[in-house]
């Protein structure tokens, strides 16, 4: 695992390690194969292909995993010399390496997740809040990958904050590549459901009781995690804010509204994290 590879793309999808070479004359022993070593990120988890027995979750910097060992090499005639048969002719063939099959997959870890559907705004407002730059952009599934930001307290305090890409309704399905978004959301010990408080079809209650569902039919215990909601592009909403209010009556989760375009309460919303995160550890 290094700290320094940020996505799975590099992986190839063959991997083979390197001959040995022939003994030689005056007991000399033969070259062993070169190994192969695959640099991952952190939060890789390698399991056996097909079954998906997890074989190794990579979470700390350095760790490794030996996928396939090579074969033991064979034994030169040297090592069946005796006193009567000084120069013997039997030997013993190298043995053939492993040969393996597995699936790798990235969950990224982060403190916080930030949940919603495409265009709700995620990556503004992760820039907004930290100095993460993911791509920003007026249309669906800009984000293909996790985008991770610092978020910075008043006393040096920080948490990782981590743009998950957007989930459509039958994530937990697997639909518009939901597992594979879902799956990042699994380590972070809080959630941030960010909703688009703009638009009136899906409403703010709507869009928050779906992302909830998704989640629960994923993995139950995802929808247990400590979490906040903010209603972002506040800016936007020209009529009285009366929806937030019923939203706020019918879960019971604090709402922060937001403009991450317009930086506007997002002070608040930081101290907000921060206080969440402490609860949570």
């Amino acid at each position: 695992a290094d700290r320094s590879v940020r996505t799975l793309d590099a992986v190839k999808a063959h991997y083979r390690g390197g001959h040995g070479e022939p003994g030689r004359r005056a007991r000399k022993t033969g070259r062993s194969g070169r190994d192969v070593v695959v640099r991952v990120p952190l939060g890789t988890v390698i399991k056996e292909y097909p079954v998906g027995v997890v074989l190794a979750d990579l979470t700390e910097a350095g760790e490794r995993h030996v996928v396939a060992i090579g074969g033991e090499g064979g034994l030169g005639n040297s090592i069946f010399a005796s006193a009567g048969q000084r120069r013997p002719r039997d030997f013993t063939k190298g043995e053939t390496g492993e040969e393996r099959v597995v699936e790798v997959e990235l969950k990224t870890i982060a403190d916080v997740g930030m949940v919603g559907f495409p265009n709700a705004g995620k990556s503004t407002l992760l820039r907004a809040i930290s100095r993460a730059t993911p791509t920003v952009a007026a249309y669906p599934f800009t984000t293909l990958n996790p985008h991770i930001g610092m978020v910075e307290g008043p006393s040096g305090e920080q948490i990782a904050v981590a743009d998950i890409p957007g989930l459509i309704p039958g994530a937990h399905l697997n639909k518009g590549l939901g597992h594979s978004f879902l799956r990042h959301v699994e380590r972070c010990k809080a959630l941030l459901y960010v909703l688009d408080a703009s638009i009136a079809e899906p409403d703010v209650n709507t869009q928050l009781h779906h992302l909830q569902t998704e989640l629960r039919l994923y993995k139950p215990s995802l929808y247990e995690n400590v979490s906040l909601v903010v209603a972002n592009k506040m800016d936007l909403v020209e009529e009285d804010r009366g929806k937030l209010e019923a939203l706020q009556q019918c879960v019971n989760l604090p709402i922060i509204p937001v403009s991450a375009l317009r930086l506007w309460n997002i002070e608040t919303l930081k101290l907000a994290l921060l206080k969440l995160y402490s609860v949570q550890s």
